[in-house]
């Protein structure tokens, strides 16, 4: 059978830049004068690998009382926006039209929306009437690659078809200046917001094949990362580090998700991550046993972007694909649950 191919790439930002400094003096006037302990924690504004950010509202905004109806606001004008500006980049790139896609793959867990994302957007993009709709929420920062494998069994399953999978967050909303904690004030610092959006199909050539995918999940983990939920909104959950459980779990794992398909870290050409944070990079090569240093691409696009929960990892293979993937390359995301994706690409003869 033949396999599923991305035939485009396309990213996305809102128009709101934050640089880090001004996200930290953001900081201090929200935290200071009232959680004694912002000192120890004020230093990962600088440490985090970040020069700047993207976000669909300006930093002022996120001053203000908000809950609920304010936060569901903004993503459902946020994440619309960047829907449609990722989604029609990528229906460009690949000259077609929304009106030639059979089936949309939609990724996002940092708002709720029903109907969702890609319905609301529909006339707007020109998507027909009989479109299959396939909504992902909860996966969180390894959505992109979940997704992406989800996207290519569907292709793949019925050649001929035109998927578009969609990867929109708008993690910046889930900032709070009620919740007094160590997490809320790390996500402070290292969360953006973007979108990015692929087209496959099951053909011949494209930009790079999706050959295999797989997921692993660590018992007894569900504290380690995710969203508390209340009448304010979301909020943060990082109740462990996940810097050295990255060091320690990840390379086991993603030897068993390789082996799984009959494939070993050895065969693999590039690695493709996606860069939680700088420690998380630092860890991801020592798990992989990388040197330090040589995901450069994942450390470029922390600094222009933040960590944007699940297409940041689409970012980074955009940059990989501008200078030439290798015969075999292996993209990875960690996420809730805690879990981890793999999928693995080949390039395009």
């Amino acid at each position: 059978m033949q396999k599923a191919r991305i035939l485009s790439l396309a990213t996305a930002v809102p128009a709101h830049v934050i640089n880090q400094r001004d996200a930290a003096h953001f900081a201090a006037q929200a935290f200071s004068g009232r959680y004694p302990d912002f000192d120890k924690i004020a230093g990962v504004f600088m440490t985090s690998g970040i020069r700047q950010r993207h976000a669909v509202q300006p930093i002022d905004w996120y001053l203000q009382p908000l809950g609920w109806p304010e936060r569901s606001a903004a993503y459902l004008a946020g994440a619309c926006a960047l829907f449609v500006d990722a989604a029609q980049r990528a229906l460009d790139q690949a000259g077609m039209t929304a009106g030639e896609i059979d089936t949309v793959v939609t990724v996002s867990s940092t708002g709720v929306a029903t109907p969702s994302i890609e319905a609301r957007v529909a006339g707007e993009i020109g998507f027909r009437p009989g479109i299959e709709r396939v909504p992902v929420f909860g996966l969180g920062c390894a959505g992109g690659v979940s997704g992406l494998s989800i996207a290519a069994r569907l292709a793949q399953s019925r050649p001929g078809s035109n998927v578009l999978l969609v990867v929109v967050e708008t993690c910046t909303l889930s900032f709070r200046m009620d919740q007094l904690t160590k997490a809320n004030i790390v996500a402070t610092a290292l969360f953006g917001d973007g979108a990015a959006a692929l087209v496959l199909r099951a053909e011949e050539g494209g930009l790079a094949e999706v050959e295999t995918a797989a997921q692993h999940c660590w018992p007894d983990t569900l504290d380690i990362m995710g969203w508390s939920v209340d009448r304010e909104g979301l909020g943060v959950i990082f109740d462990r580090s996940i810097p050295p459980f990255a060091e320690t779990e990840f390379g086991p794992a993603a030897i068993e998700m390789l082996a799984s398909n009959g494939l070993s870290l050895a065969e693999i050409d590039r690695f493709v991550c996606h860069p939680g944070g700088a420690k998380v990079v630092v860890a991801l090569e020592r798990a992989l046993g990388l040197p330090q240093g040589l995901l450069a691409d994942e450390r470029a696009v922390l600094a222009e972007h933040g960590n944007m929960s699940a297409p940041t990892v689409f970012f980074v293979l955009e940059r990989a694909l501008r200078t030439g993937l290798p015969t075999r390359t292996l993209l990875t995301a960690m996420g809730p649950g805690f879990s981890a994706s793999t999928a693995t690409l080949l390039a395009a003869a």
